[in-house]
């Protein structure tokens, strides 16, 4: 019987390296190729590769939040454009397939940071009354 632990998967070294390349591309592509209004702040928050590096989600935040949907539609219409010009600038292959995703951990976090906020608020006020 063999009674070698096997560890949990984490990210590979090849996998970070590869998310980092095409973040630096994909983010290339979204300043230089597409114009979105000066209102919307569009941001790539960070991709991750499938462990097969078959498909790479790219998180994208937008603000003001109303406007995402608009914005993730245009970029998906946009994926084959923006995977040719991958394709072009990595030598490597396989090259995931990119698929543009709504980053939720920022509004998750915010949140988070709202509630703290309220909670130091409401401490504050109950230590003033005890005074």
């Amino acid at each position: 019987m063999n009674d070698k632990i096997v560890p949990l998967r984490g990210i590979s070294q090849r996998e970070r390296k590869i998310n980092s390349l095409l973040r630096d591309e994909i983010s290339k592509i979204l300043l230089k190729d597409f114009t979105f209004s000066p209102e919307i702040l569009v941001t790539l928050t960070r991709v991750v590769c499938s462990s097969n590096l078959i498909e790479a989600k790219a998180y994208i935040s937008v603000w003001p939040e109303e406007k995402s949907e608009g914005i993730l539609n245009a970029l998906q219409k946009s994926v084959y454009d923006v995977q040719y010009r991958i394709n072009r600038a990595l030598r490597q292959r396989p090259i995931p397939k990119i698929k543009f995703v709504k980053e939720t951990e920022i509004s998750k976090a915010g949140r988070v940071e709202e509630l703290l906020s309220k909670l130091k608020k409401e401490e504050k006020g109950l230590n003033l009354g005890q005074k």
